[in-house]
């Protein structure tokens, strides 16, 4: 599943495209044809992100909200406007190019979300409000997620997937900033120090800007790239430098140990033992 900062990435190319212009929007697979309607000349008012929800808002009041789920895709083009190919969801349109030689808009195509339903605003503030604080988003409260956080028995690599306590963390970024922090992901939330907090906030939202500027994840420190090691670099579909995410069985690449992974919450966790040791706080 995209974690969030792919989604801010996805919510500043709807605007870098279609924002303040009229969009031409249909559902060639029909089953948000009825919502593509209502919104098809409308102006792209807004286009943000809060963790791994997009929320495109239209001059008309209405919004559209995206989840993309493990399947979805969001993808952009520019030229001639294709025919449509596929299970499209969603297809958005900009205006003619002005000055090129054969008509060429900008366009969007949603294909296979989780989620793509029309909202009023009230609707998406709901939505929003169900989620925790985003550490891409200007007006994030790290506090509220502190305060879920410092409370809890649950551990806090699940409290780190939990979009109502932080939003937009996934499954590599929470297992990459708590072994660049040294934290045993199975330590309960409550035991968890302030200063451990504030620190792995910071973190995470530094982290997840380069991800927003790169469109990738990068974790390992300058020192630990394969450049500085003289190790090669990592071969996996996920891309990215990283110190323990899919890498069980291999060495740390910091002390040596085997890099464990376990199941907690559904997800699949990885974690060094040694570098990560297992805390009696709690």
């Amino acid at each position: 599943m995209p974690e969030g900062h792919t989604i801010h990435r996805l919510a500043g190319e709807c605007r870098d495209r279609f924002g303040g212009r009229p969009v031409r929007a249909d559902s060639p697979q029909g089953k948000f044809s009825d919502g593509a309607a209502l919104v098809d000349g409308a102006v792209l008012t807004e286009a943000t992100a809060h963790g791994k929800h997009l929320f495109l808002g239209f001059s008309r009041a209405e919004t559209v909200h995206i989840h993309l789920g493990l399947y979805g895709t969001f993808r952009f083009g520019t030229g001639p406007l294709p025919p449509p190919v596929g299970q499209i969801r969603l297809r958005l349109v900009g205006p003619q190019r002005e000055g090129a030689e054969q008509p060429e808009v900008e366009y969007g195509e949603l294909r296979g979300p989780t989620r793509c339903e029309l909202l009023t605003p009230e609707e998406a503030e709901a939505v929003r409000a169900r989620l925790g604080p985003d550490p891409l988003r200007d007006d994030a409260a790290p506090e509220a997620a502190w305060r879920r956080v410092s409370r809890s028995r649950t551990t806090v690599a699940a409290l780190l997937m939990e979009q109502s306590t932080v939003a937009g963390v996934g499954n590599v970024y929470r297992a990459e900033v708590l072994f660049r922090h040294g934290i045993d992901p199975y330590l309960p939330g409550r035991a968890l120090t302030r200063e451990e907090f504030d620190a792995v906030w910071a973190d995470l939202a530094a982290l997840m800007r380069d991800g927003v500027r790169s469109g990738r994840i990068d974790t390992v420190r300058p020192e630990h790239t394969p450049e500085a090691m003289g190790r090669p670099p990592r071969v996996d579909d996920h891309g990215g430098e990283v110190y323990v995410y899919r890498r069980a069985g291999q060495p740390c690449l910091l002390c040596g140990t085997e890099v464990r992974t376990a199941r907690l919450a559904a997800r699949n966790l990885f974690w060094c033992p040694r570098c990560q040791p297992a805390s009696q706080r709690g």
